[in-house]
């Protein structure tokens, strides 16, 4: 279908834009197959451009023959349209509605975007497998393509890092006693002692207690001789012995799920750690939402509204159990295995949090986008589910929830801690956000590698990495006060230390000048800082050439 079918009215004028702390706006309304347009005729700088896809949900009001449309996007603004008319105003209001719910990925906008200028990096060859392996030290390691044409696991990419004692004909049969084919993987390897971080899916006893001797080797291969791992269990205990009945884990997965018994896996330490499941975090963030948008003048209310979303709670149990693994391996040199059910949402919270916890490369901000390409997107974390919606849409979706959003709040909350330790700012966390849910780019369409290869999104689409890395973008993502800190860093999680991320959940709801103007402030200072660098480099070429010719004079001596 054309998107012509899609839209009933192109063009409305005389339509009003209300934006909480802007003046309205009255213009020309368009709509194409991707954004909605808002133009105003008495000035050009007056814009608004929004694209279908970051549309969460629509609200038609009527008051006479005026209709009032309130527009709730994935980024939590919310715009109010007045357009005159009835009839325009339902078929404005449907057009939305099926523009921002497009069934085929092949009609979303970053296949039909092009870039005005040239790229000067391919960002989806940024940041392959086979080169971030170079980063690996060890001889007890290797590169693997057990998963090639991703006959192993859907949700791998083609090339993972196992350890070197392991074939892959047991790789492949320990796939099978993983959730999703999802078999331990190397995610992180802590060079000071040489214990690593492996993630993978839930073993597969049933009910019955099956074993999988080639499973057992795959995970025991990770430890040195002598040494003893532990098991992160992102379930809790009682939901752990439950997947192992058929009756009960048949409702949401094939049946036979289960964990590690230490019978079988006598040199590793399991240790459960619950953390919320995505649709649990999507009633959080809804919650949350709710409450910022309240319009409440009681401080204790507002706080209730808070605490009952449980947002905070959930940040603080995750980056606790992060801290968890990154104590393991630093502090007990003990290599440590992290899964859940699937393998797909909180794993990759904790093993992308440990990293940073751990390894200074993951805190600048090239390390940091190979960090989400690595344990993100190539590891098949379901974008495409889980950002399909947002807050305000309610349970349309059941796959839906702020998993990635979460993982990046807790990173704001470690850059609150250590602000001169991590070279981006918060602006490049809100970049990651925004596009993880509507974007130009192909970076974080589709589910999985597999899914992205079909489609072939490297070839018809941008990739979000060949954007951000052009000087003049990557420099407005830049932390000024950035000092390079080779230490592992140890995050607080008391309550007192975490907060609320008010510049992503209120940033609609607040007046933005004086940010605006301490954000100038802080240009300037960084534009005087480099001029100042500029200027002592030229002055020490001078005092050498200076004591070169004194030299030369013989009028010192050396």
């Amino acid at each position: 279908m054309e998107f012509v079918e899609y839209i009933k009215t192109p063009k409305v004028d005389s339509v009003t834009l209300h934006r909480p702390f802007y003046a309205r706006v009255e213009g020309t309304l368009c709509l194409t197959g991707h954004h909605l347009i808002l133009s105003s005729r008495k000035t050009n700088t007056e814009e608004l451009w929004l694209l279908h896809s970051n549309i969460d949900a629509i609200e038609k009001k009527f008051v006479g023959s005026v209709g009032h449309l309130t527009i709730k996007c994935k980024n939590f603004m919310i715009i109010q349209l007045d357009i005159h008319g009835m009839e325009e105003c339902l078929n404005i209001a449907s057009s939305i509605e099926m523009l921002s719910n497009l069934s085929k990925v092949t009609l979303t906008y970053p296949f039909f975007y092009r870039p005005m200028s040239d790229a000067l990096e391919d960002g989806w060859q940024a940041f392959l497998p086979e080169s971030e392996f170079a980063r690996v030290t060890g001889d007890e390691w290797r590169l693997s393509h057990v998963n090639k044409n991703f006959q192993v696991c859907p949700t791998y990419p083609q090339t993972v890092v196992v350890p070197k004692a392991v074939d892959d004909d047991c790789i492949m049969q320990a796939a099978a006693f993983r959730q999703g084919g999802r078999f331990p993987v190397l995610s992180y390897l802590h060079s000071p002692n040489g214990t690593v971080i492996l993630r993978s899916g839930q073993p597969l006893p049933g009910p019955n207690g099956k074993r999988c001797k080639e499973d057992e080797k795959l995970v025991n291969s990770a430890l040195g001789v002598g040494k003893r791992g532990y098991i992160i269990d992102t379930r809790s205990y009682n939901s752990a012995v439950n997947s192992r009945s058929k009756d009960f884990y048949l409702i949401l997965f094939p049946p036979g799920g289960g964990f590690e018994t230490e019978a079988h896996y006598p040199q590793w330490r399991r240790v459960h750690k619950p953390l919320d499941r995505f649709s649990n975090l999507q009633e959080s963030l809804t919650k949350l939402m709710e409450a910022c948008n309240k319009n409440t003048n009681s401080m204790d209310k507002w706080l209730g509204h808070l605490g009952a979303s449980s947002w905070l709670s959930n940040v603080k149990e995750v980056l606790t159990t992060a801290c968890l693994v990154a104590q393991c391996v630093d502090r007990e040199s003990s290599s440590v295995l992290v899964h859940g059910s699937e393998g797909l949402d909180a794993t990759l919270q904790i093993t992308s949090l440990a990293q940073i916890i751990l390894n200074p490369d993951c805190r600048t901000l090239r390390g940091f986008e190979a960090l989400i390409e690595r344990e993100w997107v190539q590891s098949g974390h379901p974008f495409a589910s889980r950002c399909a919606k947002s807050c305000y849409a309610g349970s349309k979706l059941k796959c839906t929830g702020p998993v990635f959003l979460l993982f990046l709040d807790c990173v704001w909350q470690v850059i609150q801690q250590f602000q001169c330790s991590f070279e981006f700012n918060e602006q490049f966390l809100i970049l990651l956000f925004e596009n993880a849910y509507a974007s130009q780019f192909g970076t974080f369409l589709c589910n999985n590698e597999h899914e992205r290869q079909i489609l072939k999104l490297s070839e018809k689409t941008q990739s979000l990495w060949t954007y951000v890395n052009r000087p003049q973008i990557l420099e407005g993502y830049i932390n000024p006060l950035y000092q390079p800190n080779s230490s592992v860093i140890w995050p607080s999680v008391a309550p007192q230390s975490l907060m609320l991320w008010s510049t992503l959940f209120l940033r609609w709801d607040m007046d933005n000048t004086s940010n605006d103007s301490t954000d100038k402030e802080i240009r300037k200072i960084q534009q005087n800082d480099k001029q100042l660098k500029t200027r002592a480099i030229q002055l020490r070429k001078q005092l050498s050439e200076l004591q070169r010719e004194a030299l030369e004079k013989g009028l010192i001596s050396e």
